[in-house]
């Protein structure tokens, strides 16, 4: 099968395009033909070696971490899905990703293609979807009415957590750049700030939930806006405990488990129409066509995802 690898740590030049063996499933595992990935900041980081201490794999690596396509073989143990099925997932780590025409993939990772949604769509939802889930819902146990502030609303994981954020009946508050106001504002967001006018410590207060994706000062500065009582879940750095304690701010840290139940809900929201996929750029499934959509990814400055069209 076709596949894009690396063979060594680097810039983008080291995506190149190799024939490789297609996946062989075991009894719990599914091979999916994939029609659909996105590209994410963790597939060009892990590319540049800044992840191969957490994530020792050997060459030749294929990097992807969204899917979205059609079963084509099904293990022994699997009977909530069949051949045939549209699916998406976030498959599990390993080395072979989803930059590629076929992959095996957990039975438990899997979740049914919401009808109304392409496979683009749906390829551009997993990692990014079950993080803001994890954050939102699961760690900071959003309700109706909380206040909450998502840092980078603009971006892959910022844009689902507005959207699911409102789903709960959330006010959101969110930061980006003044060009992103009015699609920020068609995601539902209840309070713009233009990170480069305006502070948003200065502006905001009594919050009950600061989801952070940037770390840093950002990260710091947010303790400020929360109420006592309120909490503070990051996807960068762990959170400074003893400032915590000072403010009575429960705080969170945590990387991806994927889970195919948690996607399923997802899917659900997608269904009806509380969840829309942002897909900003696409991209062919050939060598340069990944080389382009990691540079882009590594300016900072895609709106939404970037989508690569494998079929």
């Amino acid at each position: 099968m076709k596949a894009i690898v690396i063979e060594s740590y680097g810039s983008a030049d080291q995506l190149v395009e190799r024939d490789v063996p297609k996946p062989e499933i075991t009894e719990d595992q599914v091979l999916v033909e994939l029609h659909a990935t996105s590209i994410n900041p963790v597939d060009w980081k892990m590319r540049e070696g800044y992840l191969s201490s957490m994530m020792p794999f050997e060459f030749p690596i294929i990097l992807g971490w969204d899917a979205a396509g059609i079963i084509t073989e099904v293990g022994a143990n699997v009977t909530d899905f069949a051949v045939g099925d549209k699916i998406f997932s976030r498959p599990a780590t390993n080395p072979r990703g989803t930059y590629a025409e076929y992959i095996a993939i957990d039975k438990e990772l899997l979740a049914p293609l919401p009808e109304n949604v392409s496979f683009g769509e749906a390829a551009s939802i997993p990692l990014v979807g079950e993080t803001a889930w994890t954050a939102l819902v699961e760690m900071a146990e959003i309700k109706e009415g909380d206040k909450v502030l998502i840092h980078a609303g603009a971006g892959g994981v910022g844009s689902v957590a507005i959207q699911v954020a409102k789903s709960f009946g959330a006010t959101v508050a969110s930061t980006a750049s003044g060009d992103n106001e009015a699609y920020l504002k068609e995601l539902g967001v209840d309070t713009f700030i233009n990170y480069k006018e305006e502070d948003f410590e200065s502006v905001l207060s009594d919050y009950d939930i600061v989801f952070d994706t940037m770390g840093g000062d950002i990260q710091k500065k947010s303790f400020n806006v929360l109420k006592k009582g309120g909490s503070l879940i990051s996807i960068t750095d762990e959170p400074d405990k003893e400032l915590a304690e000072e403010k009575g701010i429960k705080t969170g840290y945590f990387f991806l488990q994927p889970d195919g139940k948690r996607l399923a809900k997802l899917g659900e929201l997608m269904t009806n129409g509380q969840l829309k996929a942002t897909v900003g750029e696409t991209f062919p499934f050939t060598q340069e066509g990944l080389r382009e959509a990691h540079r882009l990814s590594e300016t900072h400055h895609a709106k939404g995802k970037i989508v690569i069209n494998i079929k």
